[in-house]
């Protein structure tokens, strides 16, 4: 079972901060072997979701409103431990994602950059692609839009 929960910057404790930095840090820098500038400034203006299992964080997700990434609200850093991915987390964590922007924002227009090898997962949630592909920090991604 994943305990989701919605917080400001401000209101992560050290402790929160400190994992899902870890887990973002374990996925997108050791895993995907690519080296990028996570600490991007962003994080302050962020809500942040965070997926439990008992305490450990293992899914999370960052997200913004209209104007504050791109031009629609948005959804970034998704991220699920690699050895929870059997468990449904991603999805269950883009739920909660996109619930939490309807209920912080009041908009279901949400824009993401997506990992093109995703795209299938992120089309069985009700997002489309939007152009060309094209690559961030050296992966192929794709921008996705749902109405």
């Amino acid at each position: 079972m994943l305990n989701v929960k919605t917080k400001s910057f401000k209101e992560l404790t050290t402790q929160e901060l400190y994992k899902l930095l870890q887990l973002r840090s374990e996925v997108f820098v050791v895993e995907q072997d690519c080296v990028y500038q996570d600490i991007d400034g962003k994080d302050q203006k962020a809500l942040h979701v965070l997926g439990f299992e008992n305490e450990t964080l293992v899914a999370y997700t960052r997200i913004f409103k209209s104007g504050e990434y791109f031009e629609n609200a948005s959804i970034g850093r998704v991220v699920v431990a690699e050895t929870k991915r059997d468990k449904q987390y991603g999805k269950l964590i883009m739920e909660a994602s996109i619930k939490a922007i309807k209920d912080n924002f009041s908009t279901n227009k949400i824009t993401i950059s997506a990992q093109v090898y995703l795209k299938n997962f992120y089309s069985d949630l009700g997002f489309k692609a939007d152009g060309e592909e094209y690559l961030e920090d050296n992966i192929p991604h794709i921008k996705m839009i749902k109405m």
